[in-house]
Order: structure tokens, then sequence, then C-alpha cells
């Protein structure tokens, strides 16, 4: 049996969740459904980050203390994950105990390897980024992230020699060409790599509101190292070697391009420093862009509450819509137009209408009790179903859910076709009805496997309906997408629209 082992980036709890995160967090969601399907053993990990300056000021803002601001914050993401049913393993939050000990421990031995010392750094920093620029990453003298001023900083802190770790980064990314992915992403990091790095700062005496330096008392860690360790700490790093070797080598980082820099120069450089392996992968997704604009808790109009997405629309569907519309290494375009006519086309003319039509045609043709399938040598959709298949595996495999759900909805239009060609509704009842009921029958029954990872609920629900025991959900592959599993004989249930359609 592989593992799986599945981040997102912990978010900062300076403000409430959008759908920015939720794009993320949905992805990493699904992708570990997927590998529980594949009979995987997978752990997803996802959480908070409440350290740092801005964290601070946003509490103080509100008139709350740091702990308190960020304790109440976080519980707001683990409520959006539940609305949208992700199905994390471990929420971590920075500020937890066990998180201060691996990052006590993590940087103590990098330090004992002889990376760290000590020095004064003055620079321009980005509040919001928790991070230096320099004058020549900077665009018209602002944060090229956020598009706001910077400030100048010095400060007595201890860096990490990252500098010495260059031709070691370089000769990393030439032995793994899959480790960091999209391509574009991976030459992104090179090209940083290879314009030369300089040591950086790791500690911070400006403030408190971080972890302890263990060997000097009036440090705390820099925001971003803390932050990293997340992905250690979750597996038992310092408190759990067994489970923490077992783990790291099945590690996959989901991140956004914003933060290439932070994971795919300095995290491995750590790694490297502390004695460990990099991260097996880090994917790098696009942003998700409204009218052109960068997803952000600071851009007004650009905000979008999961929670109100899901109460018009359903779960379900702002699941499918985050996964199907966007390729996962580009930027994407998110738009309320956008949504009302995937829906429509997707689930409420395909999905939805399909399921429809059988159950009222096995109604009127078949007593309401669903006919086997014919044999795979007999059955066209059988040839489609197992070429979807391999389409769908490969999809999800390589971080390409948009993929992998446009090989699934081939074969609801596959069937959809085969049922205008054959047109049951308008025959006698006989074998030549059933057959081609129970063909269809049959490739909804896979159809609810395939979408399982996208879809849990509404999967759940077509099972159901077709009379089926148990959940797709749970369903293991490649049994369960092999042409025959329907055995017919089973009470078809005539329910509600699973997706009405939308005049919005």
């Amino acid at each position: 049996m592989a593992r799986f082992y599945q981040t997102t980036p912990i978010y900062y709890v300076n403000d409430v969740p959008h759908i920015g995160h939720a794009y993320t967090t949905v992805v990493a969601d699904a992708m570990c459904r997927f590998h529980r399907q594949a009979g995987d053993e997978v752990f997803f990990l996802t959480g908070t980050d409440e350290h740092g300056l801005k964290v601070a000021q946003s509490a103080e803002a509100h008139g709350m203390a740091p702990a308190e601001w960020a304790a109440a914050n976080a519980e707001r993401f683990k409520e959006a994950w539940k609305l949208l049913d992700v199905a994390y393993d471990d929420f971590i939050r920075t500020t937890e105990p066990r998180h201060h000990l691996a990052v006590q421990a993590f940087l103590s031995r990098i330090r004992d390897n002889g990376w760290i010392e000590p020095g004064t750094y003055e620079g321009l920093y980005c509040i919001s980024c928790e991070a230096y620029y320099t004058e020549d990453e900077l665009v018209d003298g602002r944060c090229p992230v956020h598009d706001r001023p910077v400030v100048t900083m010095k400060e007595e802190n201890y860096f990490f020699k990252l500098s010495a770790f260059e031709s070691r980064l370089i000769e990393w990314y030439e032995s793994n060409p899959e480790a960091v992915q999209p391509a574009t992403k991976r030459n992104e990091a090179l090209g940083f790599i290879r314009s030369g790095l300089q040591d950086i700062s790791i500690t911070r005496t400006s403030l408190r509101w971080g972890v302890p330096v263990p060997w000097d008392a009036d440090h705390v860690f820099y925001v971003w190292y803390d932050a990293l360790i997340n992905y250690l700490t979750g597996i038992g790093y310092g408190d759990d070697e067994e489970r923490f070797s077992a783990w790291w080598p099945a590690s996959h980082h989901l991140i956004g391009k914003d933060i290439i820099r932070f994971h795919c120069v300095w995290w491995p450089a750590m790694c490297m420093a502390a004695g460990i392996d990099p991260p097996s992968q880090v994917f790098v997704h696009g942003y998700l862009l409204v009218s052109g604009r960068k997803m952000s808790k600071t851009g007004g109009l650009t905000q979008i509450a999961p929670r109100d997405l899901v109460e018009d629309f359903g779960v379900d569907a702002v699941r499918y819509h985050l996964l199907r519309d966007v390729s996962l290494g580009s930027d994407g375009e998110f738009s309320h137009e956008g949504m009302v006519a995937r829906y429509n086309s997707d689930l409420a003319n395909n999905l939805g209408n399909l399921l429809a039509r059988v159950a009222t045609v096995v109604a009127s043709r078949c007593g309401g009790l669903g006919p086997a399938p014919q044999p795979a040598g007999s059955a066209r959709l059988a040839d489609v179903a197992a070429s979807v298949v391999r389409d769908w595996e490969a999809g999800w495999r390589r971080y390409a859910p948009h993929e992998a759900l446009e090989a699934a909805w081939r074969l609801i239009r596959e069937t959809n076709a085969e049922l205008e060609a054959k047109e049951p509704w308008k025959a006698p009842p006989g074998p030549g009805v059933e057959a081609v009921l129970g063909d269809a029958l049959e490739a909804l029954r896979i159809v609810a496997v395939l979408a399982a990872p996208a879809m849990p609920r509404t999967s759940g629900e077509v099972w159901r309906r077709l009379g089926l025991s148990g959940s797709p959900v749970d369903a293991r592959l490649p049994e369960a997408v092999v042409w025959g599993g329907y055995p017919g004989g089973l009470a078809v249930e005539r329910g509600p629209a699973l997706f009405p359609r939308r005049r919005d």
C-alpha cells in the first residue's frame, strides 16, 4: 500500500476564509479522496498560520489579544471546511505546543549543523507578505504581490546561510524534475536560484508574537520559518520519528504561485540543512481571479465567502465548479455567470437529466426494478467506460482534476447519446429495453464512483437512488469501476431533480 501525504498552505488568521482559500483546500481534499479510492494510505493536513506582525496588528485593530484573535479565526476556517465537506485528517494551529517543539527542534538542528549565525539586517519589508524584497523585485516601489508600500526595517537577527545551498538546490532540481510542478513554475524557481541566493533573516526582536528561539530569549522565529515547519509537525517530527520517517517521503505540498520562493527555494534548502530530504513534490497552482484580479482579503469586491456560494448553489456544485473550470497550474477566472453556466450544462442538463430520464423509464418499462447491464463484450458503453476510467485516473494522478472530471462527464454524455439513439421510452417492455437501461444504470454506477472525489454527497445520492448499498466514497479501485458491477433487480428511485436548472 502506497502512502500519500497531502498538505495545503496554512492560512493566515488575520481575516476570514474566502473562495481563494476554498479553491486550494477543495482541490487538496479531492486529491486525497481519489487516493483513498485508489487504496493508498492517506494523510491530509491543513491548518492556520497564527504568528507574525500582521496577525498581531489585526488583533490589535479588533481590540483583542493575538491568541484570542487567532483562536476565533481558526474556528472560522474549520467551519468553512466542514461546510465544504473537506475531510482533513489533522488541522494544525501554529500556536499549539506540539508545533513550538517541532520548530525549535528543527531549527536547532540546522544551527547545530552550522547553517545559522547572528547578524544585522536592514531591508524593504512587506507587512502583508511578512517578507523582505529587493528594490528590483518591487513594482513602482510597492510590493509585487499586494501592491502596497513597503517599509524599511533594521534589526539584529539570526541568519540562515541560504547562499551556501545554491549548487545543491540546482542539483536537486536537475535530479528530480517532477519535484516542482508544473514545469513553468519549476523553471521560475530555478531561475530565482540561478540569479544568486542571499542569506536570509530567520528571527525577529521587534515583536514577541512568535515561537521563541531556544538559544536566545530576545528573539522569536520569523513567521515564514515557523509556518513551513507545520508540514513536519503534522507527522510527528521531533516527537515520533517512526511516524515522521513513514510519511515524509510521501509528502505533496499544494501551494499558490505567490509563495513559490518560500516553498521551492527556502524550504528545500532548510530541509537539506536539517539533514532530511526535501519534500517529495510541490504542486503550484495559479490565482483564482475575479474580473482579472487576484482573490485576496484586501481586494474589496474580490472577497467571496464560501458560505454564500454554498447557500446559493449547494456544496457539491461549488466543489465541482472549483475543480472543473480551472486547469490547476494556470490562473482561472471566477464569476457567478460562469458558475451558473457550468451548473446548467454539466450538472442539470447532463448528470441530473440522465439520472431522471433513466429512473423514469425504469419505472414505466421495468416496473421500477433496474435491469442488469449487458456483458462488457456486448455493450458499447463498456468500451467507453474503460477509456473514461483510464483518462480519469491519469488526470487525478497528474494533479489535473479538470481533466479527470471532463473524462467522467464524457461517459455521462455518451450514455445520454445512447438513450437518444435507442429511445427506450418509445419501445415496449422487453429484453431490448432492459439491455439499454441496464447499460445506462451501470454507466451511472461508474459515474457515481468517478464523481465521488469532487462531489461526495451527489455521488452518494445517485448510488442510493440506483438501489445500491454502501457508498461510492468507500469504493475501491479498480474493482469499483469494472463494467458489470450493477447487479440488477434493485428498486430504482424517482426523486426530485438533483440539480434544478437555474435561470439567473
